[in-house]
């Protein structure tokens, strides 16, 4: 049983993974930086200097001006700001993934592109083979 996980833990396609997710949750954190450092402020500025981060609304009794505020004194909250930054942060995260994903695909397809067609069909029994073959390997026929 070890030296069967050995084999999948050492496949290329588990380190891939590995690093996919790596690179993925470092990603993550740039979005979410770009996210609220650098788009939620302009947003807020634009719709009138709200900061997004405290809007939230209060389970309790009291009011209070920040998240921190609330917790401080105990009180549940409902975070619909942080909510909506976590929004925009995985539009931006799926839209990102899709340019990349399209990007791949677009080579991939260019590849297949490329591929030079190496085999052609017998007229008599329809078998494939080489293009450049003058006699069919299944029947024999003369192609030419």
């Amino acid at each position: 049983m070890l030296k069967g996980f050995k084999e999948f833990a050492m496949k290329g396609n588990v380190i891939d993974l590995a690093v996919g997710v790596i690179i993925g949750g470092a990603f993550g954190k740039i979005v979410t930086s770009l996210v609220n450092d650098m788009i939620m402020p302009l947003v807020g500025l634009l719709v009138g200097q709200i900061d997004f981060k405290n809007l939230f609304i209060t389970l309790g009794d009291g009011k209070f001006k920040t998240i921190a505020d609330a917790k401080e004194a105990g009180v549940a909250t409902l975070n619909y700001g942080l909510f909506i930054n976590n929004i925009i942060d995985f539009l931006i995260i799926a839209f990102s993934i899709f340019i990349i994903v399209e990007q791949l695909n677009r080579f991939t397809k260019k590849k297949e592109e490329e591929k030079v067609v190496m085999t052609k069909k017998c007229k008599y029994c329809f078998s494939e083979m080489h293009k450049d073959a003058s006699k069919c390997p299944s029947c024999t026929s003369s192609v030419d």
